[in-house]
């Protein structure tokens, strides 16, 4: 159909594909993946037959598909399907485990359709951070605690992980990376090796004691470092590249988000001596 749009986006950083399909009505006979699937219902109600049991899915509801799980669906209420998913191999799955439990294990997802999930939510972002060509930080921030919930609380892998240290020292250092590196690319493989802390231990341990994930406490460096700057009258465009932003359209997006104003409205503020 004209009005359909089929994407899939290679993501480099996490080793994984996201697909986007919007507008189709394809049906789609028995067939299984030799990967992960997981996915979610942005519009249009379906009929899905996985493993033999049959199950009406609709918008807000996630699918888990294990390697190997027969599944086949068609749309029933005369309506298009828009539908989002990521796909993970084997062998980056196990590499996640490894980071959340300590165990080179597979897990089985044990439920195929969880109605109306919250996780929803956190899928879908990471699928918009993906398309978007966000920060590799940020995208496994993301990737991790998505896995983490849907290990721990849908899978036969019991939860393995170890208790979040008290030790301040590991995450002073990171937090003195982050301050000192804020320009550069950081991603979580860097504050890693900087604590000795597995990525998944890093960021949960991190995130409790700062209150703050490490991808958000590095932006709001930058949006500080971008208020000094723009106090001084220097031009957005080049704050952007002297505060590790991406390009002008991250800076806007950032700033605004924790400071209200764009950044040129914020930088009309202290120009011809503080007038508005």
């Amino acid at each position: 159909m004209l009005n359909e749009i089929r994407t899939v986006y290679l993501d480099f950083d996490l080793n994984i594909e996201a697909y986007r399909f919007k507008g189709i009505m394809q049906k789609f006979p028995s067939h299984f993946h030799e990967y992960y699937v997981i996915g979610f219902i942005e519009e249009g109600q379906r009929s899905l037959v996985c493993k033999g049991e049959e199950y009406i899915i609709n918008p807000g509801d996630l699918l888990l598909f294990n390697p190997y799980d027969t599944h086949s669906c068609e749309q029933i209420d005369g309506k298009t399907l828009d539908y989002r998913c990521i796909n993970v191999t084997p062998e980056i799955m196990k590499k996640m485990v490894l980071e959340i439990n300590g165990n080179e294990c597979l897990p089985r997802f044990n439920q195929n359709v969880l109605y109306r999930s919250e996780l929803v939510d956190n899928l879908r972002e990471l699928h918009l951070k993906i398309s978007q060509g966000e920060s590799e930080l940020k995208k496994e921030e993301l990737f991790l605690c998505l896995l983490e919930e849907l290990i721990q609380k849908y899978s036969d892998l019991a939860t393995l992980s170890s208790p979040a240290s008290e030790n301040t020292l590991e995450i002073k250092a990171v937090c003195a990376y982050l301050e000192g590196n804020y320009t550069k690319k950081i991603t979580l493989n860097d504050l890693s090796a900087i604590s000795g802390w597995s990525k998944y231990h890093l960021l949960r341990t991190f995130t409790k004691k700062m209150g703050i994930s490490p991808n958000s406490y590095l932006e709001t460096i930058r949006v500080n470092h971008a208020k000094k700057l723009l106090e001084k009258g220097i031009k957005p465009i080049e704050v952007t590249f002297l505060t590790g932003f991406s390009d002008q359209s991250h800076l806007t997006k950032f700033f605004k988000k924790q400071v209200g104003l764009t950044p040129k409205q914020y930088m009309r503020i202290f120009e011809n001596g503080g007038g508005s």
